[in-house]
Order: structure tokens, then C-alpha cells, then sequence
């Protein structure tokens, strides 16, 4: 089989869509991977010169009254217009869509083509892009068996959220020892997603005033803009912390990490699930329709995380959640295994066997 994955703009979509190329070409399948313009797409690619990708020009679609839906419909022509070319080259047998705009044009190309076509949906409420496409498709792959409602006229299938096959838990104290820290002490993980979060460091910032003393460590993951800033933050209170602006293998820091403080995208959400990590989670307060509220609360209803608005995080408010959770073995070890009940189950798997059957059919 030849198989089309348009996987680009943001982590949650192509590390799910690298981790699905990753089983297609584990049986023999080939794999062209659709990504966007963005340097989060090309930095994802650079470890897996394996995959043959092209870059499609599209932009999120604007409302219609603005002035930017011309320059929308004119990128959105030309990325269907190379996906009919490339088409034509290539032969695809299937095309899958992990969300976003990036992926609405070579859906619609294949659907020009009838080749089967499907997409996949990670989070609790689907995004526009998605909502769109749906009518396009042979059927919606789902993260979250809840989105299932509202995709009402085509067929449905849960997979869980694909994560990359690298993602294995490592043991604790030999994760902690990668990355600088004491393998003695309680370890917190902060992280606000594959490009940082502005919100997340700033109320980590003004909590550490009240955490000196306590006996833990912080792996603190603040995107390239904040990282000085956040590391200077760190010494002058005397907290340990290893800070960097991204880390490339993540499964060391889930690894070493007791608890996360993070967003609740659904890939972040999944990878969290799988190492088994509780989490305080801090929905991006401007994510389309909400939807990473609806993502956190999931976690929240069987008590795998708690969950806290951003304008919520003043510096005591964040610092006695901390507190409270680090120091509470028993409720960790209990919310680490409810975590545990949502990690995806070869999800990527799942989805390459749904696109075999229907290819197959």
C-alpha cells in the first residue's frame, strides 16, 4: 500500500501522524508525509530522514468576513492543486488526516480520486478542520471515544491518540541521572507543549518563592523565548531544575518525572497516559472552542489529574497544588494508575489496520 499522511502545524498533529508512518513502514507499506511551512514540522522531520515529505502552503482558515480568507482560499488552491500533481506521481492507496488545514486539501484530492480517505480526531471536541473534512471521509478515527457525537453521519472508530514508538519508559533513577538531577527527590515535570507556554512559565515564576525548601526538583521544559528567564528564576531561588527550551528524547524526562504540570493537548495527554504521570493540567485558554478543557476534563472525572485555569495560577495557588500533590504518595501512586486506564493501546496499530481493511474492502 502507498499511503498519504498529512500530519502538519503543530506537535499534536504530526508527532501522532510520525508514529503512524513509523507502523506503515514497519509492514512494508510506503509513506508520504504532508506537513505545513512551519519550523515545528521540519524539526520533528529532521530525526526521520527516512520519510519522504512535501510542504503544503496553508494557513488556518479565518472568518469568513476578514480580509485574510482571500489569502486562505488562494493557499488552499495551491496546496490542492500540488496534491493532485503529487497524486498523479505517486499513486496513494490511502490518505489519512491528523487534523488541521494542513490536511483538508490532500483529503479532498483523494476524495477527487476516490481513494479512501479518513482522519483522525485527538481531542474531546473536534477542530473545524476536521469537522469539515468529515464528509469527505470513509471514517473518523477518534482519541477520545466522546467525540464520537459529533461526527453523526459518518462512521466512527476509537483508536486512542498514536504516540512514537521511542516514547518507552526508561527506569527512574537512571532518567533523573541524563538529565543532572538527584535521583533521591521528588521530581516535577513542567512543560507547556511543542512550542513552550508563556501562561505556564510566568505562574511557575511566581510560585517558586513559596516552594524554597521543599525537597524536589524541577525539569522545566519553557519553549526558546522564556528559557533564560525561567533558569535565572531557578538559581535565584536555589530550587534544583535542569531547564531547556525542548527536549528531544521526552521519554526521558516523563521517565523521571512523579508529576506533570502541563497543557491538556491530546497528544501531551496521551503521552502523559502512557508513562503513567498524574498531572496538574492547565488548558490553553485560547485553543479553538475550548476544546482543551473538554481534553482535561476526561482526566479529571476518574482522578488522573487535577485541573487549573490559567487565569487561576497565582503564584500561591499553584505552589500549595504542588505541595500538596509532591508530598502526597498515596494520592500519586492512586492517580497514577487511574492515569494509567487511558493510555492509548496501540493506537497506531489500530489505525494502520482500519486504513488496511478499508483499502482492502
Amino acid at each position: 500500500m502507498k499511503a498519504v499522511i498529512a500530519c502538519g502545524g503543530t506537535g499534536g498533529h504530526i508527532f501522532p501522524g510520525l508514529a503512524v508512518a513509523e507502523v506503515l513502514r514497519g509492514r512494508g507499506h510506503e509513506v508520504m508525509l504532508f506537513v505545513s511551512e512551519k519550523e515545528i514540522d521540519s524539526v520533528a522531520l529532521s530525526s526521520h530522514p527516512e520519510f519522504q515529505f512535501e510542504k503544503l502552503p496553508t494557513v488556518g482558515l479565518p472568518s469568513p468576513f476578514s480580509p485574510a480568507i482571500v489569502r486562505f482560499t488562494q493557499r488552499f488552491n495551491e496546496s490542492l492543486s500540488r496534491c493532485r500533481q503529487i497524486y498523479r506521481k505517486f499513486q496513494p492507496h490511502a490518505i489519512l488526516g491528523m487534523g488541521g488545514f494542513t490536511s483538508t486539501a490532500p483529503v479532498l484530492a483523494g476524495r477527487i480520486r476516490r481513494v479512501p480517505t479518513f482522519i483522525h480526531e485527538s481531542n474531546a471536541f473536534p477542530g473545524r478542520a476536521n469537522r469539515m473534512t468529515a464528509r469527505m471521509v470513509r471514517a473518523v478515527l477518534l482519541g477520545f471515544g466522546e467525540a464520537a457525537q459529533f461526527f453523526p453521519r459518518v462512521k466512527t472508530e476509537v483508536t486512542g491518540t498514536p504516540i512514537r514508538s521511542e516514547l518507552q519508559r526508561l527506569d527512574r533513577a537512571e532518567a533523573r541521572r541524563k538529565l543532572g538531577l538527584r535521583e533521591d527527590l521528588h521530581t516535577l515535570l513542567v512543560m507547556g507543549g511543542s512550542q513552550g507556554a508563556a501562561g505556564i512559565n510566568q505562574g511557575m515564576i511566581k510560585s517558586l518563592p513559596s516552594l524554597q525548601g521543599e525537597p524536589f526538583q524541577v525539569i522545566h521544559l519553557s519553549g526558546v523565548r522564556d528559557e533564560r528567564l525561567v533558569a535565572d528564576n531557578y538559581l535565584r531561588e536555589n530550587i534544583p531544575a535542569y531547564v531547556a527550551a525542548f527536549h528531544h528524547s521526552m521519554e526521558e524526562v516523563y521517565s523521571a518525572a512523579d508529576l506533570a504540570i502541563a497543557r491538556s493537548g491530546a497528544a501531551s495527554l496521551a503521552e502523559l497516559a502512557a508513562f503513567s504521570l498524574p498531572s496538574v493540567l492547565i488548558p490553553f485558554p485560547y485553543a479553538a472552542d475550548d476544546h482543551q478543557t473538554r481534553n482535561a476534563e476526561i482526566f479529571t472525572r476518574v482522578d488522573a489529574a487535577i485541573m487549573l485555569r490559567e487565569g487561576e495560577i497565582s503564584g500561591d495557588v499553584l505552589a500549595r497544588k504542588i505541595r500538596e500533590l509532591i508530598n502526597d504518595e498515596p494520592r500519586l501512586r492512586r492517580m497514577a494508575e487511574n492515569c494509567a486506564q487511558l493510555a492509548p493501546k496501540n493506537a497506531a496499530n489500530l489505525v494502520v489496520a482500519t486504513m488496511e481493511r478499508y483499502t482492502q474492502a
